[in-house]
């Protein structure tokens, strides 16, 4: 079936649909992973946008359920060169455009993915529309221009959970998979699984849209976590007398969370606090800096990050469309890593209180682990600073 993607610049692209049939509307980015199509589908912080993966073939390897980072996909379109036509992995349940089509998410494949990315890149994100609807690229194009954006919008509330709840009681969901107990190196009861630390400091994590593999990743570096919604109170969380405070990754424009910065603001001077992503920036409002939109966004697992201490270079999974303001923040914030592509904010701490963010995902899921030992550092900074 033909499908449409439609650009407010007027820009329009023909190809043939995958997923489900209909009209999709929302910000059009690019994500540059080789990998992890599934864990970029159910990434929450693509609410209210529409992906295009610039690796040529995607859906090669299926889908199945221990993948995923969420309990649903978030975004509103899919957008790939090929599809692959076999799902050929012992892990796979699923193909991809089965996946889509259950979840009621539009995809198109055969458009010429370079040129829309290098489009993206020179003209910058934008909205767009992805229709499998008999209309003109002219009606799919002003359906898009009558499209909310993101600059402005609280993606937060339709991601984070309603109720707090306490992350994996049982150490069973945090367990990493090991191909050392798969293939019978390592004898022991939790096939397949490596068995997890004991817990060692309570923490509460404020979920924005919080990524599973940031909660197995806590739990695994000895973390028990009690996760709170997004507009939960500082005295709530005070309450709680936790060890520390985890800032989530999350959609949207961390400008509009105004209530969420003020919670911040009066937490960091009573707690250790780590943010990473969309945590990373609402901790720069809570310090009485601000935010700027990219122009296209760093999406991928493969952005170079300097760590401007040591010089030393990590390669970082990323996904944002918005950066810290250097200018904004007050003497006491120290910038600590650097975007070697372009030289905007990635970490920064506090010069005397326990705090500290990446912009990035140590978690990674998909991407590279050059950064995960932040989950321990955050347990040493809890540790040093009790």
């Amino acid at each position: 079936m033909r499908s449409i993607l439609a650009l407010e610049d007027g820009r329009s692209f023909i190809g043939e649909s995958f997923g489900a049939e209909g009209t999709s509307v929302g910000e059009v980015c690019f994500n540059t992973s080789m990998s992890g199509y599934q864990e970029v589908l159910t990434d929450p912080s693509y609410r209210g946008q529409m992906v295009a993966m610039t690796c040529p073939q995607i859906g090669n390897y299926g889908i199945n359920r221990l993948d995923d980072e969420s309990d649903c996909p978030h975004v509103r379109g899919f957008v790939i060169e090929e599809l692959s036509p076999v799902a050929s992995n012992w892990r796979s349940e699923e193909t991809l455009d089965a996946y889509l089509k259950r979840w009621n998410i539009p995809g198109i494949q055969g458009i010429d993915t370079r040129a829309l990315t290098r489009h993206l890149r020179d003209k910058g994100a934008m909205k767009g529309c992805l229709t499998t609807l008999s209309t003109s690229t002219e009606q799919a194009v002003q359906w898009a221009r009558e499209s909310v954006g993101v600059l402005g919008q609280d993606f937060v509330r339709e991601v984070t959970p309603k109720v707090a709840f306490d992350w994996d009681p049982d150490s069973v969901l945090s367990r990493a998979w090991s191909t050392a107990h798969v293939q019978g190196r390592v004898n022991g009861p939790e096939g397949g699984f490596a068995p997890l630390p004991p817990v060692r400091h309570q923490i509460v994590a404020y979920d924005f849209g919080m990524k599973r593999n940031i909660l197995r990743r806590l739990r695994q570096e000895g973390f028990g976590v009690r996760v709170v919604p997004a507009g939960t109170s500082a005295k709530e969380v005070l309450a709680m007398r936790p060890a520390g405070v985890f800032l989530s990754n999350g959609p949207g424009d961390p400008a509009a969370l105004t209530e969420v910065h003020e919670n911040i603001r009066q937490l960091v001077t009573q707690l250790p606090v780590f943010g990473i992503c969309l945590g990373h920036q609402m901790l720069a409002y809570g310090f009485g800096g601000k935010t700027f939109k990219l122009k296209f966004g760093h999406r991928g697992g493969n952005q170079p990050v300097q760590d401007v201490r040591t010089g030393k270079v990590t390669i970082t999974s990323q996904n944002h469309g918005f950066a810290v303001d250097p200018a904004s923040l007050p003497p006491e914030i120290e910038v600590t890593h650097i975007n070697l592509n372009d030289q905007t904010v990635e970490g920064m701490r506090h010069k005397t209180l326990p705090v500290f963010s990446v912009q990035y995902h140590p978690e990674a899921a998909p991407g590279p682990n050059d950064a995960s030992y932040f989950f321990a550092e955050f347990a040493k900074l809890i540790e040093t600073s009790s």
